[in-house]
């Protein structure tokens, strides 16, 4: 499956987010699902002439084109134009570019926000009058209409997030190429299911909290943050869990509980390797030697209280 990926108005973060992937060898990931980068603007070599000689080709259909990557808003403006815009060294607008490209392509994804929806681009004013590719905001339209459809038969496919999650582009791309993205894996606003099915809220960490309705009022309490603080995770399609699990987990927070002498787990016991001394200073005696302690320790690393002055929260 050929590939060519085209830059609009945007920030670049969803290529950057691309070099992310959990392999070193995104290239390498690209052949082993079949899949023949054409060009890319940031991560490809050529440049110039052999460039616009590419694109000619894929716009005259001398080049097949099996899908076509949209990254970053589409600028009409000013008046319709897309002189906001132009393709360097052809004088042509890139909704122009696009439209030309999109008619030959087998597959139109739009990669990111920006590209499916408008994005960040598009808010406020909209002076440049940024746009997705078949829709503006949540109304269907766009720069191709909502009635287009790829050669394929699909719609504009919308792997939307800002930036987008570097596996949902793979495994779109794998499943495209493998013949296996049917219509059917499509949700209603043309995201594929397999991520857009889920809501961050399902792998939330706090899950458990929102449940037995314990909100967080502030960012250092343990609880839900749907209530107090705004969260939206209950209505943000994307797979927390699943994607984290990919990489490094996130730790966990530990409930600390105080001991008897008044230090918590992690503070340095006298004699331990993180315990601060000089090579000149005695060893520091125990804490429970010393009658009475305020804090755990003179002047404790780690800052502990008193088992009476706890500052964790109390579990819910």
């Amino acid at each position: 499956m050929n590939l060519l990926w085209l830059q609009a108005g945007g920030c670049g973060g969803c290529s950057m987010s691309l070099l992310c992937a959990d392999t070193p060898d995104w290239h390498g990931q690209l052949r082993a699902a079949d899949i023949e980068l054409l060009w890319h603007p940031s991560l490809s070599l050529a440049s110039g002439a052999e460039v616009l000689e590419l694109l000619q080709r894929c716009a005259d259909g001398r080049q097949p084109l099996d899908a076509l990557c949209i990254e970053g808003a589409l600028l009409r403006g000013p008046h319709g134009t897309g002189r906001f815009h132009v393709l360097a060294g052809t004088g042509v607008p890139m909704i122009d570019w696009v439209r030309r490209l999109a008619a030959r392509a087998r597959h139109v994804l739009a990669v990111g926000s920006c590209a499916a929806w408008g994005g960040v681009t598009a808010a406020g004013e909209n002076p440049t009058d940024a746009c997705g590719l078949q829709y503006e905001d949540e109304r269907p339209g766009g720069l191709l209409g909502a009635e287009f459809r790829s050669a394929s038969g699909l719609p504009v496919i919308n792997i939307a997030g800002c930036p987008t999650h570097p596996n949902w582009v793979l495994d779109t791309l794998a499943a495209l190429a493998a013949d296996s993205l049917a219509a059917a894996d499509l949700d209603a606003l043309a995201r594929p299911r397999f991520y857009a099915d889920q809501l961050v809220h399902h792998g939330c960490t706090r899950n458990e909290y929102y449940e037995f309705k314990a909100s967080a009022v502030k960012p250092s309490d343990l609880g839900c943050m749907m209530e107090h603080m705004g969260c939206k995770a209950p209505a943000s399609p994307a797979p927390s869990r699943v994607s984290r699990s990919r990489a490094t987990p996130l730790p966990r927070r530990p409930r600390w509980r105080a001991s008897r002498s008044g230090c918590r787990p992690t503070c340095p016991r006298p004699g331990s390797s993180r315990w601060p001394r000089s090579p000149r200073a005695p060893r520091p005696s125990a804490c429970a030697t010393t009658p009475k302690p305020t804090t755990c320790c003179k002047n404790p690393p780690c800052g502990a209280r008193g088992s009476n002055e706890r500052t964790m929260n109390a579990r819910p």
